[in-house]
């Protein structure tokens, strides 16, 4: 029997269609998927025929769940090549999807983390529904929240992107709407409606989206803004623990609890990555510095055991190296962020 194809792309009236196909895994990005999506987005980029780029998933269960996570942390623990070959393709498509000049949809129905973050972040529409949960979970392995997470995460509103990089949180169809992560809210079962609309109207997006978007409702996150601006507003992640410990309340006491949970290492990367984004100004310069701080921790000691308690063990248990916040010093910071050798840098499609 023929294996099916893990992405699906064709043209369809007008709409490049790409779909995710591999439903047992979420949807789990592959290197080869990335190439297949870079390699349509690149043959539509000035295909007349193609007026608008849709990105949506097969099956029920989720949009997309991430990177081939048991992949990189089996490479990392040998030489690295592979997972830097998929970091490298990865980002390149992210880059691509950033500055594409076509209108690109993406439909975020069902679980979106991780890789999927990054397939739908730079999409000009984001549609989420009930069914949409989406986090960058990526602390709680010993990673860090990539694919453009430093340049989307840190203009947020106030301090959300932070709380969702440090804490992994996950958040609804509603929380998504209220912090800008989506563009639009509509009931799943409006999406096919949705998606045969934009076939008719490939030239009117905001036409085929106005007759099934809906109001999200009130967002689960609100009461809880003024405490993430308030706790996450400091100048480390020192200070952000210690105002939560001294803080007393319920949401702190949880968020302290979970935070506890997460590689002392990956929350100081994510910090520092966040804190730079916020001052790109060029989408690319913020991948330069993902790729540089992935080729590296790939293959450190928090990333090689976070996947081994959470994914292949399973007893969600790691043991950290280091144990505490305070002992990741500015010294294995700076060697993380450090520029590669000339000839490994990370560098756009051309």
């Amino acid at each position: 029997m023929t294996e099916e194809p893990e992405v699906l792309a064709r043209i369809e009236s007008g709409v490049g269609r790409i779909t995710l196909n591999r439903p047992k895994a979420l949807h789990a990005l592959t290197t080869n998927m990335c190439r297949l999506i870079t390699d349509a987005l690149l043959a539509w980029r000035d295909d007349e025929c193609v007026q608008v780029v849709l990105i949506d998933h097969s099956g029920e269960r989720g949009f997309c769940a991430g990177g081939d996570i048991r992949m990189l942390a089996e490479s990392g623990a040998g030489d690295g090549a592979a997972a830097r070959e998929f970091f490298h393709t990865e980002y390149r498509l992210n880059h691509l999807l950033f500055t594409y000049p076509k209108t690109v949809v993406a439909v975020m129905d069902g679980v979106t983390m991780g890789g999927g973050v990054g397939l739908s972040m730079p999409a000009g529409v984001r549609i989420a529904t009930e069914r949409t949960t989406f986090a960058m979970p990526e602390t709680g392995i010993g990673l860090f929240p990539d694919v453009g997470g430093g340049w989307f995460l840190p203009r947020l509103p106030g301090k959300a992107g932070l709380w969702l990089a440090l804490t992994g949180a996950r958040i609804k169809g509603a929380d998504c709407v209220r912090l800008g992560v989506a563009t639009n809210y509509m009931p799943s079962e409006h999406v096919e409606g949705f998606k045969a609309a934009l076939l008719e109207h490939p030239d009117s997006v905001p036409g085929a989206l106005a007759h099934f978007v809906r109001d999200a409702g009130p967002a689960p996150i609100e009461p809880h803004l003024e405490d993430i601006d308030r706790l996450f507003g400091r100048e480390s992640v020192e200070a952000i623990l210690q105002d939560l410990e001294q803080d007393g309340g319920d949401w702190a006491r949880g968020t302290l609890a979970g935070l506890a949970s997460k590689s002392p290492q990956t929350m100081k990367v994510a910090f520092r990555q966040l804190a730079h984004g916020a001052l790109f100004d060029d989408f690319a310069d913020n991948m330069v510095m993902e790729y540089r701080i992935g080729a590296r921790v790939v293959r450190m000691h928090d990333f090689l055991e976070g996947v081994r308690a959470v994914i292949v063990d399973k007893d969600n248990n790691p043991r950290w190296n280091p144990v505490a916040v305070e002992d990741v010093g500015d010294d294995l910071l700076d060697e993380i962020f450090a520029p590669l050798p000339a000839d490994q840098e990370w560098t756009p499609l051309t």
